[in-house]
């Protein structure tokens, strides 16, 4: 794996001051485009894979990537080895409830439950053992975004100080399979890359 270095203020390496005041310059693609065509349309970027098959370091902003420790929302106790388990096991279905074996899963495989073999879904019971369902939108709001930011702020800080300092020097592109950055959205499943984005630029959404 790639081996991410981030310097000191007193490294001779870091940016001068001037460029770690810059607003960062970060750019969401899709995976399923080609490397080739990103890299004429930008130049001088560095791209970087933040998905499962991501083949360094960076796999770990992968929200199926078992960075551990991960509190389940509204569950005191409970934690998840991944953001998906989490996702995927609060979700309700016609003919299945809640599936804790999918906060153990640590081999980023066999990671989604589908309509397809539960029926439809009802929503995400908001705990283990709550009593009330979220729709997608609330679901995704008091579920994902908050056990996605948790990850970042204790398992990823050290990449998110990599990105940032980067991207105040080149232009960074990361790639990942879903670009709808929009919370607020249902009709595309989030952006996990437009995370990291707005949380180095100081707009997590809430």
């Amino acid at each position: 794996m790639m081996k991410i270095n981030v310097y000191s203020k007193k490294s001779a390496n870091i940016a001068s001051v001037s460029n770690l005041k810059r607003k960062p310059m970060i750019i969401i693609e899709s995976k399923r485009k080609s490397l080739e065509s990103l890299k004429v349309k930008y130049p001088d970027a560095m791209i970087i894979d933040v998905t499962s098959k991501a083949q360094d370091e960076f796999v770990k902003f992968s929200p199926f990537y078992p960075n551990g420790g991960i509190p389940v929302p509204f569950t005191d106790g409970l934690v998840a080895v991944c953001v998906e388990g989490i996702w995927q096991g609060l979700k309700v279905f016609e003919t299945a409830d809640v599936d804790r074996s999918f906060f153990s899963k640590r081999d980023m495989k066999n990671l989604k439950r589908t309509t397809r073999k539960y029926g439809k879904c009802l929503g995400h019971r908001k705990g283990v053992h709550g009593e009330e369902l979220l729709d997608y939108l609330t679901a995704r709001k008091l579920i994902y975004l908050p056990c996605y930011k948790w990850v970042l702020e204790n398992r990823l800080q050290k990449l998110v100080t990599a990105v940032r300092i980067i991207s105040k020097n080149k232009p960074v592109v990361l790639l990942d399979y879903n670009t709808n950055p929009d919370v607020n959205n249902p009709k595309s499943p989030l952006s996990h890359a437009s995370l990291i984005k707005a949380y180095i630029e100081g707009n997590y959404p809430e």
